[in-house]
């Protein structure tokens, strides 16, 4: 049977399997969503996987289980500890509180509220330490030696990786001839479960990783066949904001994952639109990691799943996320025009935006805004459009009964 090895560290497909029977009574098995938007889109056949279903809203559900589920009383009695931006808090939360277990958890202050809320729901202890996750496991670490409690490693674990793995046994399962697994990575934990359960099943599946640009550590250190990390994270995928990315991970994904692809902050706010726009969806940044790198794959007409990892996202961060969606995308319009303050200029301005199809949503009609304002005013207009060419069409309109306009977005 292949393994992944590393020294004393290995994972086999055996262990995948006896994770699945160990979770299966209580983990949702989510099941594929065919998309016809990202296939035409991509040029591929695309399934999503949509594990922000799942019943704490991520995967990391699944490798919390198993991790837990294999401790002795003994260790159980010690207490639980751990480190997380979040999706593994809840995860670990969860499984204590089904076990009897008490559980602490170390969150970076720049975790979402809705993660940490939903942690504490659960029962489990919060400390909030540092400004990413690093700067928490740091602290864990410590409580650790300190107060004797039991580690539970968000990535960098054997029993953790073949928890996640089995999300690739559902994958291969429910659809016939896959091509390619599309993974996001924070520190490699779910892409070394799936990609060993994966090509031990099929060798010849591609696994393709995905990171944030402003946080790559694994790709970097993929590229260049030695581990390494980041001085510096900058990104909004706060669950896969990692510097440090899992040593055990690091050997598994250079020698089972084929691709590791970057993509922008800018891809993750557009996706997350899209994927609420399409497919009536929530996702968070990171949980749309696998769906910003379909366009960015090198090959067409193949059978892809990308993971959609996990869907913890508060209401605030969603409504800025997806005004930003909206304008990128050309579904919002906002611009700004100096007129002469005499009557029926307003309504010259509705009557070209109305036979142009676009829809008003925000007007400020102000006079102190103009440096002439005894003769001029500003309006400024944000109107609904249909996308990028209905918005040039409104310009050119505008333009052409003489109205200079500035973009404000």
């Amino acid at each position: 049977m292949l393994a992944a090895k590393k020294g004393k560290y290995f994972i086999t497909l055996n262990d995948v399997l006896e994770a699945r029977e160990r979770i299966k009574d209580i983990c949702v098995q989510t099941k594929l969503i065919y998309s016809p938007e990202y296939s035409k889109e991509s040029g591929n056949e695309v399934y999503i996987k949509p594990e922000n279903l799942q019943l704490t809203g991520a995967f990391k559900l699944r490798g919390a289980l198993n991790k837990v589920g294999k401790l002795s009383d003994e260790k159980k009695r010690k207490g639980l500890i751990t480190s997380s931006a979040g999706n593994h808090a809840q995860g670990v939360a969860y499984a204590a509180k089904m076990h009897g277990i008490q559980a602490t958890i170390v969150m970076p202050h720049s975790t979402p509220l809705i993660k940490v809320q939903s942690t504490k729901k659960y029962g489990a202890n919060i400390v909030l330490k540092g400004n990413v996750y690093d700067e928490a496991y740091e602290e864990a670490k410590r409580l650790e030696r300190e107060k004797g409690y039991v580690f539970v490693h968000p990535f960098d674990d054997i029993d953790v990786m073949a928890g996640q793995g089995t999300i690739a046994l559902e994958i291969l399962e429910e659809l016939e001839g896959v091509d390619a697994i599309i993974v996001p990575i924070g520190g490699g934990g779910l892409i070394s479960g799936i990609s060993v359960a994966a090509k031990c099943i099929h060798p010849n599946i591609k696994i393709i990783g995905v990171q944030a640009e402003g946080a790559n550590p694994m790709k970097r250190s993929f590229d260049c066949g030695k581990y390494t990390y980041a001085d510096m994270i900058d990104t909004i995928a706060d669950g896969a904001a990692v510097k440090n990315p899992g040593k055990i991970t690091f050997e598994i994904v250079k020698n089972y994952v084929d691709e590791i692809i970057t993509v922008s902050d800018q891809d993750l706010i557009e996706e997350v639109y899209m994927l609420l726009e399409r497919h009536k969806l929530v996702a968070e940044a990171t949980g749309v990691l696998a769906l910003a790198a379909l366009n960015k794959l090198g090959f067409k007409g193949k059978k892809v799943v990308p993971i959609v990892s996990g869907g913890n996202i508060d209401v605030v961060t969603m409504a800025s996320l997806l005004n930003n969606g909206l304008v990128s995308r050309g579904r919002i319009f906002g611009f700004s025009v100096r007129l002469k303050d005499t009557p029926g200029q307003l309504q010259k301005i509705s009557t070209i935006l109305a036979k142009k199809g676009a829809n008003v949503i925000r007007l400020d009609h102000n006079q102190f805004k103009a440096i002439d304002r005894l003769k001029h005013v500003v309006l400024e207009v944000t109107v609904e459009t249909n996308g990028h060419r209905h918005i040039e069409e409104i310009i050119q309109a505008l333009n052409q009964e003489g109205y200079v306009i500035e973009q404000v977005y």
